[in-house]
């Protein structure tokens, strides 16, 4: 029993720090990775793959999926409820504010202040998430490069940058380009 609250505690509490969608909280998965064992780095960024490439906000899918296999069908519901519970809390909680002081300079201020924060913490996972799959582990530097994902990377940012494509597009090309060139 205490298992289930505590992965409904710890997931509850990455859900307060959820502004800004599913990739602020990878800060918080990695931490809860590390600290409990419930899943590690790698494991993560499959998780990350996986939940670009599916329906559903990745906190969620992770959430779930961490609860599944540390406790059962029960701990998937209560990992998800408890990461989604915050936010449908202060949802409502903000919504009532808001309301009130729609054109505040304080709120608006308050939200202003927030988004560069929650873009350094998303810019923190990119680049981890770059260097874990651009750098090979235990190997010198100068053997460390995986240029094959370097020259992928290069080229899908550059294809972005031309076309106005769904992220399902570019999900599929990698994933071609992946089995052809054996990533």
């Amino acid at each position: 029993m205490m298992h289930y609250i505590l992965l409904f505690v710890e997931f509850f509490k990455v859900g307060l720090f959820a502004i800004g969608g599913g990739l602020a909280t990878l800060p918080f998965l990695y931490q809860l990775g590390d600290k409990y064992g419930w899943y590690n780095a790698q494991m993560v960024a499959d998780m990350l793959a996986v939940s670009e490439s599916t329906p559903g906000p990745i906190g969620v899918n992770m959430a779930t999926y961490t609860g599944f296999t540390s406790g059962g069908v029960l701990g998937g519901i209560l990992t998800t409820i408890g990461l989604v519970a915050p936010s449908v809390i202060i949802v409502y909680i903000v919504y009532g504010f808001l309301k009130k002081f729609r054109d505040s300079f304080v709120v608006n201020s308050l939200f202003n202040g927030i988004r560069p924060a929650v873009t350094g913490l998303i810019g923190a996972v990119w680049l981890g998430l770059l260097s874990h799959e651009v750098f090979k582990e235990g190997i010198s530097l100068a053997d460390s490069l995986n240029f094959k994902a370097i020259l992928l990377f290069i080229a899908l940012f550059a294809l972005v940058k031309k076309t106005d494509k769904h992220p399902l597009f570019y999900i599929a090309i990698a994933a071609v380009v992946g089995v052809v060139f054996g990533f």
